[in-house]
């Protein structure tokens, strides 16, 4: 089944709910700020999108730029990261069995159905 990686408040992501919703294909909603990816799943989900830990940071966050800018982190203390601050993974994500795409710009989406 198709998951998205959703933030409700995130303009992109609604826009990626709402190309997934007019597919008429099955998915499943994931609101990863509540049921945050365990450090496990987050990797599975960057070797999926076949990016780097840092490829999914959103860098521009507050929290990335007061805290972790500059400073040399390994991949897996990157994943650590995001799992303590879900707010700092970039989203949409959309899965579709083993492909997966981060939602940005929304017809990147199309990719993955």
């Amino acid at each position: 089944m198709i998951k998205i990686y959703h933030n409700p408040r995130c303009r992109k992501s609604r826009e990626g709910l709402q190309l997934l919703e007019n597919s008429g294909k099955e998915f499943e909603i994931i609101k990863y700020l509540e049921t945050v990816p365990s450090e496990t799943e987050l990797t599975e989900i960057i070797n999926l999108l076949g990016i780097t830990p840092i490829q999914l940071v959103r860098k521009t966050e507050k929290i990335w730029k007061e805290n972790y800018k500059g400073k040399e982190l390994s991949d897996s203390e990157i994943i650590k990261v995001m799992v303590e601050n879900p707010k700092l993974i970039e989203r949409p994500i959309i899965i579709n069995k083993n492909k997966a795409v981060i939602g940005r710009p929304t017809e990147a989406i199309a990719t993955v159905l």
